[in-house]
C-alpha cells in the first residue's frame, strides 16, 4: 500500500486528538501516513482532491458524515479507496455499511481492508453518500447542527421536538426517470442508504449496491398526524402508512412549485444547495474499505 492520507475535522470536539491517534496507529503499522487538511472544510476538500488527482491509494475519513461527504466528493469515480473511522454525531454512512463496530484500533484496521464497490448519488451541487432530504428533515438537521448538546442520535431527537411546532408543507415538482410526480410534502428523502439523522431508517429499501435510489415522501398532513407517522421512521415502518409514498429509480429532478420560497436540499448532514436539483444514482462510484453490511 502506498501513502495513506487522513482527512478529519480538527476543530470538532476531540477532532485533533482523534486525528493524531489515527495517524500514529497507521505509522506503527509501517505506513506512510499524512494528514490532509486546511483552515476550513472547503480547503480540506481542495487538498483532498489534489491528493486524489495525484494518485493517492487510500483516503481515510476520520469523523462523521460531514467529513465522509468531503472524502466522497474527493474520490468519487476515481481509483482511490476511502476508509472510514467514524467519530461524528450521525455516522449514517458508517452505520449503513457496517463500519461502526469495534474500538479505534479495530476501525483503523477495517479502514485498511480490501474495498467493495459502493453506489453514490451525483447532483448539481456535488456527491451524496447517504440521503438527500428537504422539508422537516432539513429543518431538523439545521436545528441539530446549532445545538451544542446532546451528542449523537439524541441531538436529532431533541432537534425534532424543537422543530415540530414549525412543521410546514412544501409543494414539490418531481420527475423520476421521466415520470412526473408532483405533490405536497412535509418531508422528502432521496436515499442511497437507509439511514439519516443518526440512525433513522428513512429509506428502508435503499441499498448501496443495487444501482437505484429510493424516494420517500410524507405528504401534506397536519401536525397531529405527522406526530403519529414520524416515530416509525426509526424502524422503517413509516413506509407502510397511507400518508407516505415511496418510489425508486435512477434519476430524479426536484423543484419547488412556482411562486414558492427557496427550498434547500440537505445531504450527509450539511446543506447541499437550493432547488432545482437533479440527482443521479451512479453504480459503484466509490471504493470503500471493510464494508460489512448494507
Amino acid at each position: 500500500m502506498g501513502a495513506v492520507y487522513v482527512l478529519g475535522n480538527p476543530s470538532a470536539r476531540g477532532g485533533r486528538e482523534r486525528l493524531d491517534t489515527v495517524i500514529g496507529a497507521l505509522r506503527k503499522r509501517g505506513l506512510d501516513a499524512a494528514e490532509v487538511g486546511g483552515a476550513s472544510m472547503a480547503e480540506a476538500l481542495d487538498a483532498a482532491r489534489a491528493v486524489v488527482r495525484g494518485g493517492a491509494d487510500r483516503l481515510l475519513a476520520v469523523g462523521g458524515d460531514g467529513v465522509v461527504s468531503v472524502a466522497v466528493n474527493s474520490v468519487a469515480e476515481s481509483a482511490t479507496v476511502v476508509g472510514v473511522v467514524p467519530d461524528g454525531t450521525g455516522n449514517d454512512f458508517a452505520r449503513a455499511l457496517g463500519l461502526l463496530d469495534g474500538d479505534l484500533q479495530a476501525q483503523v484496521e477495517r479502514a485498511l481492508e480490501e474495498p467493495s464497490r459502493v453506489d453514490a448519488i451525483r447532483t448539481d451541487h456535488g456527491w451524496v453518500a447517504t440521503v438527500a432530504t428537504l422539508g422537516f428533515s432539513g429543518d431538523v438537521t439545521a436545528r441539530a447542527n446549532a445545538l451544542r448538546w446532546p451528542r449523537g442520535q439524541f441531538r436529532y431527537t431533541v432537534a425534532t421536538l424543537l422543530q415540530l411546532p414549525r412543521l410546514r408543507t412544501i409543494p414539490i415538482s418531481a420527475t423520476l426517470d421521466g415520470r412526473r410526480l408532483d405533490h405536497d410534502t412535509t418531508l422528502l428523502a432521496v436515499g442511497n442508504t437507509s439511514f439519516f439523522g443518526g440512525g433513522m431508517r428513512i429509506c428502508p429499501d435503499a441499498r448501496t449496491d443495487d444501482g437505484r435510489l429510493q424516494l420517500v415522501s410524507i405528504g401534506d398532513v397536519p401536525r397531529r398526524t405527522f406526530l403519529r407517522v414520524f416515530p416509525s421512521v426509526f424502524s422503517g415502518r413509516h413506509v407502510k402508512r397511507s400518508e407516505v409514498t415511496t418510489d425508486a429509480g435512477t434519476v430524479v429532478t426536484l423543484d419547488a412549485a412556482h411562486g414558492s420560497a427557496e427550498v434547500d436540499l440537505w445531504a450527509d448532514g450539511e446543506v447541499l444547495g437550493p432547488l432545482p436539483v437533479t440527482l443521479e444514482l451512479v453504480p459503484g462510484a466509490l471504493h470503500v474499505a471493510g464494508v460489512r453490511a448494507d
